[in-house]
């Protein structure tokens, strides 16, 4: 497996659709690449979606990015990275890891991308049906 990518897939609040100032800053230094797919669940923190990777059988349908200027790579991750909690203080949990996988465009295109997955467990948690958390958001907000 590469060790290093100029893509970054998101599937939760770093989504388009969200329009979230986290969104506002992705946008401004990526370019979207298109809507993709990667193996994982989403599961439903009662206030947040996260995802979980998998080998089989599940899928997360998100939107994949490509950095616009290579050079940037390093100091935008560390920002994400900050974002996501990677390096919290003292005595605060770490949530997130960022890590590299597969992304399957509708293309038929395959590209490695960074993507931050849940690092807690999600035991006992409600599994989200749809692949794509801004249905699954839409549809809660019905109910």
């Amino acid at each position: 497996m590469q060790t290093h990518s100029h893509f970054l897939f998101v599937y939760g609040s770093l989504l388009s659709g969200f329009k979230s100032p986290a969104y506002e800053y992705i946008s401004k230094y990526f370019k979207l690449k298109g809507e993709a797919l990667v193996k994982g669940t989403i599961y439903d923190m009662g206030t947040f979606p996260v995802g979980t990777p998998v080998d089989t059988g599940r899928f997360i349908k998100g939107e994949l990015y490509e950095i616009k200027n290579p050079k940037e790579l390093s100091f935008i991750l560390a920002q994400l990275d900050d974002y996501e909690g990677l390096y919290p203080d003292d005595g605060e949990d770490i949530y997130y890891k960022r890590d590299l996988v597969e992304t399957n465009l509708e293309s038929g295109e395959n590209i490695i991308a960074w993507i931050y997955w849940y690092n807690k467990d999600v035991e006992g948690k409600p599994i989200v049906e749809s692949d794509n958390m801004m249905d699954y958001l839409a549809g809660k907000q019905e109910n």
